[in-house]
């Protein structure tokens, strides 16, 4: 097994229930072309299939989907990522969920009422470690991804670090996680049915030339 570095410790958390995921992820590329800077990536709910992940055992938040939201696997420190199968993408459905998790603890935090963030804002931060855990279990469940213990035990510990930590608590972050709304448009225009949900946006449009395009599609 890999030395972990020192601000990373071993799993707190007992082997997990898988639970299941249903729907689709969609990563798109947005921004190029616009005056505001060379773009991001934007998780994008599939409108006929929309990402779910069922937590084992009825637990709290149950079912977690995601809104649309920015997202480059963020909430994962990147002291994890050095590590063989912690690529921000490897294990994309449950980065989803976990970013997920910070994007609406941080606006609940901030006195955002939008119900989207109701339930798994409400969450422990304790909570966020093992939703992940248990989403990635359910990914090896489902042969999505291959077993793989080092990454598993290094990813858990690095989401339940003091770095992770800093990030759960942070203040004032939610406006920043708003959705611009010319690029809630491109992924409309792109993927209709996908933005609608404009009270997650942030002020209206800013400027045109916006362009979204997928860069990464996963189904269950």
């Amino acid at each position: 097994m890999a030395a972990l570095p020192s601000c990373v410790t071993s799993s707190p958390l007992p082997e997990p229930e898988p639970g299941a995921f249903t729907g689709s992820v969609l990563v798109m590329w947005v921004g190029e072309g616009g005056r505001s800077g060379d773009g991001r990536f934007l998780f994008v709910p599939d409108p006929r299939n929309p990402l779910t992940f069922r937590r084992p055992g009825g637990r709290q938040a149950t079912a977690i989907r995601p809104e649309m939201m920015y997202t480059d696997g963020g909430s994962i420190p990147r002291v994890a990522q050095i590590f063989n199968g912690l690529s921000p993408w490897g294990y994309a459905p449950a980065y989803m969920i976990h970013d997920w998790l910070f994007v609406a603890r941080h606006c609940r935090r901030d006195g955002d009422g939008d119900p989207a963030y109701a339930g798994a804002g409400d969450l422990s931060f304790r909570d966020s470690y093992q939703v992940l855990d248990e989403a990635i279990a359910t990914l090896v469940a489902e042969r999505k991804v291959a077993r793989n213990d080092v990454a598993r035990s290094a990813i858990t510990a690095a989401v339940a670090s003091p770095v992770a930590r800093r990030l759960w608590d942070q203040s004032g972050a939610c406006a920043g996680e708003k959705v611009r709304p010319e690029d809630a448009a491109a992924a409309e225009a792109a993927i209709p049915g996908s933005g609608r949900r404009p009270s997650m946006a942030a002020g209206p449009p800013a400027d045109g030339g916006v362009t979204a395009v997928v860069v990464g599609q996963v189904g269950f």
